[in-house]
């Protein structure tokens, strides 16, 4: 019933820019996006971003470089990476609560989608 479409994923060189997005469709009353996440080989997953009642969270690895969106109207959240460095390469996901029923929520991440970063 619901999907998590990522895209944006791709390879770039150092100083390079991507931008992710992550959509939510199907069977769903309403989404509460919970983030951006990354995992490299061999090391654990990693939150990246996050928008918060309280604020926008990043990583120090990315903070100036990375900037998280949100557009509720169209489900979507989207992350704009800029000077893009090696080693942001990882497996990014997006992760979102969903209510797919009547107070019944539902945690769900995308599949993943890869950037790699060369020098």
């Amino acid at each position: 019933q619901v999907q998590l479409v990522e895209s944006g994923g791709g390879s770039v060189q150092a100083g390079g820019s991507l931008r992710l997005s992550c959509v939510a469709s199907g069977s769903m009353l309403s989404t509460n996006f919970m983030g951006w996440y990354r995992q490299a080989p061999g090391k654990q997953r990693e939150l990246v971003a996050r928008i918060t009642s309280g604020g926008t969270i990043y990583a120090d690895s990315v903070k100036g470089r990375f900037t998280i969106s949100r557009d509720n109207a169209k489900k979507a959240e989207y992350l704009q990476m800029n000077t893009l460095e090696p080693e942001d390469t990882a497996v990014y996901y997006c992760n979102v609560n969903v209510e797919v029923r009547s107070g019944i929520w539902t945690n769900y991440w995308g599949r993943g989608t890869q950037v790699t970063v060369s020098s």
